[in-house]
């Protein structure tokens, strides 16, 4: 029986060249029905998009989160940044996480889904969890968007921990909080795809 696999050290990732991820211009806030419906329209058309969702961090024994704050959805050219504060794209919203035909990636998406279930009702459809696709390569542990990246791309995500637990439920995020979510997502399809690359034949 073959050894499992291990993700490289966060020692060898931290030296490693940044990854080139989204920039600012390429990530879009969500603020009306408008452009609500302009992202469904983009993103539905990909068939395929990255998602994650941020939540205002918890600090007390016993406090429940009330995210998720932010759910972020990527192309392979711009991501769409929904806050839950915006209640005229919670039909939007709604609609992307239950389509069957808007497949959805990410990583370790078990609390995010959790929460949406508390917040929205619902239970998302075509879910594709890149921790079981790595399990099926043959890491026991889970891998996340770092290690995913510097493996298959030789390049370090950049994640700061600071932004990791910042206030998500602000009703204007930072450029770094943008960055970050945008990029969280984005790098979970780009992970997808270099992974669907390997499995292809002859290739």
């Amino acid at each position: 029986m073959p050894a499992p696999k291990t993700p490289p050290c966060k020692t060898a990732i931290a030296e490693l060249e940044p990854f080139a991820g989204l920039a600012m211009a390429s990530i879009l806030v969500v603020t009306n029905a408008r452009q609500a419906e302009m992202a469904r329209h983009e993103l539905m058309g990909a068939g395929v998009v990255g998602f994650d969702t941020e939540s205002k961090p918890t600090f007390h024994k016993g406090e429940k989160s009330e995210g998720p704050h932010v759910l972020q959805f990527s192309t392979l050219q711009q991501a769409f940044i929904f806050q839950s504060h915006v209640v005229e794209a919670h039909a939007v919203i709604i609609e992307l996480l239950r389509s069957s035909e808007l497949a959805k990636i990410g990583f370790g998406l078990g609390g995010d889904l959790h929460q949406i279930a508390n917040r929205f009702g619902i239970r998302p459809a075509a879910i594709v969890d890149l921790d079981r696709s790595f399990k099926k390569l043959g890491y026991r542990n889970a891998v996340g968007a770092k290690s995913a990246i510097a493996m298959l791309f030789n390049r370090k995500l950049l994640k700061s921990k600071s932004v990791t637990t910042s206030n998500w439920a602000a009703r204007e995020l930072s450029e770094r909080q943008l960055l970050y979510a945008a990029n969280d997502a984005y790098a979970a399809l780009m992970t997808y795809h270099a992974l669907a690359e390997q499995r292809a034949p002859g290739s």
